[in-house]
């Protein structure tokens, strides 16, 4: 989520689920930006690559089809992940933040981008109230060269910020190169490559780091009183 446009949501969002998928998990990619550029990737990727399941959630349901079947889950789905559009405001941006159990924040090294992005973040936890519905939250920075001005302003802005970042992603032409073949970055043959892989590498092992620590919360949860009562 970002409702700054063109800072690289469907780019995390398409990665990131041939990512896991080419880990050997069930996953699944919803495209809620009306734009549809996660759904044409989808609609691109090769029948020889990983099957992702791939749904329209921006388009109303076609006759005779409900919107929870629209929106079904597979039960042997092991991640969910939804493409944002830009602009989310007020219910909209709360019924997203409610239907998610972690938010990724892609942000360029811009200072536009930058100002927007703080600006998100406020609605985000005031508005979305993500921080109180126990969400977690971390930063993708997007589009980056190392010993750059925009990367150091980018960098010295994250770091005021209690949010994680959890992974840098290049700027480079492989992404461009993938998007066109409906393929992950992760995907491409090429050795020049292979470099890339290891953001989203990054960004699996937080999301497993994340669930890990959500099931020891559960665990460590007191049973419902209702396991307590006795049935009469």
């Amino acid at each position: 989520m970002n409702t700054k446009g063109g800072c690289g949501k469907t780019t995390v969002a398409t990665n990131l689920a041939s990512y896991c998928v080419s880990q050997g998990y069930a996953t699944a990619l919803f495209d809620y930006d009306a734009q549809g550029s996660s759904s044409h990737w989808s609609s691109a990727r090769p029948q020889t690559a990983p099957a992702i399941r791939g749904v329209e959630a921006h388009k109303p349901p076609p006759a005779g089809v409900t919107r929870t079947w629209q929106l079904r889950v597979p039960e042997e789905t092991r991640y969910l992940i939804t493409d944002t559009p830009a602009g989310h405001t007020g219910i909209d941006l709360a019924d997203r933040v409610g239907e998610s159990d972690i938010i990724l924040i892609p942000v360029l090294p811009s200072a536009i981008d930058i100002h927007s992005t703080a600006n998100f973040i406020r609605d985000l936890l005031l508005v979305g109230k993500a921080r109180a519905q126990n969400k977690q939250i971390a930063i993708i920075a997007n589009r980056t060269r190392v010993r750059t001005k925009s990367l150091e302003t980018l960098e010295r802005f994250l770091r005021n910020l209690d949010i994680p970042v959890i992974a840098h992603v290049r700027d480079t032409q492989n992404y461009v190169r993938a998007a066109a073949l409906g393929l992950g970055v992760c995907e491409l043959a090429e050795p020049a490559a292979q470099k890339d892989k290891d953001p989203w590498a990054n960004i699996l092992r937080w999301l497993q780091g994340c669930s890990a620590q959500n099931t020891i919360a559960a665990m460590n949860q007191p049973a419902p009183l209702s396991r307590w009562v006795p049935v009469r």
